[in-house]
């Protein structure tokens, strides 16, 4: 008994070369690097970490700080720093993000003091105990001191912490770092502006 098979021939226009296939998919892949790349990029804000933010007070005059320090008689001042690079770290021992930049803003701290930058550590809405309990625990490596009402840290615009401002030799708000810093964009940071206060005819604007 013959079988006859009454299946329709297939219809050449929707068979795909092998070769065409190859193509789609190559462009397929081509777009997705292209999303990717583009993703990425945004999301870094084209390079730069995402956690230097823009601040009211870039370019501006810094706020005064005159600060008792956490564990000995005396106070600390802005105005004392005059040609110095300061960097000022808000922080506190219940912040988790503090404990886990701790190390590399000690290592900053160290790595840029014969530079002419010194770091200041401001404690905020904490316990002196605590706060002193957890130099202890994790070092320290520059000033600490205590702020108070949180009068300075509302100056400076202070909304969680940690939260990192870098003020140039003209006593000028340069960048701010919300959230938990590194040693990478410590650095980076740094040695941006250290480059523009060397090139001659440079202000702390950039012109």
């Amino acid at each position: 008994m013959t079988v006859t098979d009454t299946s329709p021939p297939p219809d050449p226009a929707q068979e795909v070369p092998p070769r065409r296939k190859a193509r789609f998919w190559l462009t397929v892949g081509s777009a997705l690097a292209v999303v990717v790349i583009v993703v990425v990029t945004l999301g870094t804000r084209f390079g730069t970490d995402p956690r230097l933010v823009e601040s009211p007070l870039k370019g501006k005059p810094a706020p005064p700080i005159e600060l008792e320090y956490l564990e000995s008689s005396g106070t600390w001042s802005l105005a004392a720093m005059e040609g110095q690079i300061v960097v000022v770290n808000f922080w506190a021992s219940w912040c988790v993000g503090c404990r886990l930049e701790h190390d590399d803003l000690l290592a900053a701290s160290a790595a840029y003091r014969d530079r002419g930058v010194r770091f200041l550590g401001i404690n905020f809405q904490d316990e002196r105990s605590d706060a002193i309990a957890f130099l202890n625990e994790l070092g320290r490596g520059y000033d600490y001191v205590v702020d108070p009402g949180s009068r300075v840290a509302v100056d400076y615009g202070v909304f969680g912490i940690p939260e990192t401002i870098f003020i140039d030799r003209q006593g000028i708000v340069r960048a701010k770092i919300a959230g938990e810093s590194n040693f990478a964009i410590l650095s980076a940071t740094l040695d941006e502006i250290l480059e523009d206060d060397a090139a001659p005819g440079t202000g702390s604007d950039g012109t």
